[in-house]
């Protein structure tokens, strides 16, 4: 299963201690994590196994929503920093629109994206 990783600057340190809080689900072998740059190499840094994509200003928001699209990604967890205007907000927008189109769960926040991870310890 693949899963998609973004978090806005002010939300990059929370992504990093919420994925290790959930180190042993996301590191199974039939995980794969995928990100834009900078949240990537954070998720590196902590050890994670990563395939990054551009910066979400420089088109890695549009890259994993056509992964989306295509099928590929299953779920994306994104911290959306809502206190903080953002360059790229209508990327960020087209994201969300292709997740509700293609029916994939996207959580914004921490206890979202608990939800949607405890989730995948219910799947056969």
């Amino acid at each position: 299963m693949e899963i998609a990783i973004i978090a806005h600057d002010g939300k990059k340190v929370e992504m990093v201690q919420f994925l290790n809080k959930n180190l042993e689900l996301l590191r199974q072998e039939n995980i794969k994590l995928i990100a834009t740059g900078t949240t990537g190499r954070k998720a590196e840094i902590a050890g994670f196994k990563v395939k990054r994509m551009l910066s979400g200003p420089l088109g890695g928001d549009a890259q994993i929503a056509a992964r989306v699209a295509e099928g590929k990604t299953k779920m994306v967890l994104f911290f959306k920093d809502p206190l903080a205007s953002h360059a790229h907000e209508v990327d960020i927008n087209m994201l969300l629109r292709v997740c509700d189109v293609h029916n994939v769960p996207i959580a914004t926040n921490e206890a979202s994206a608990q939800l949607l991870l405890s989730a995948i310890t219910l799947l056969p």
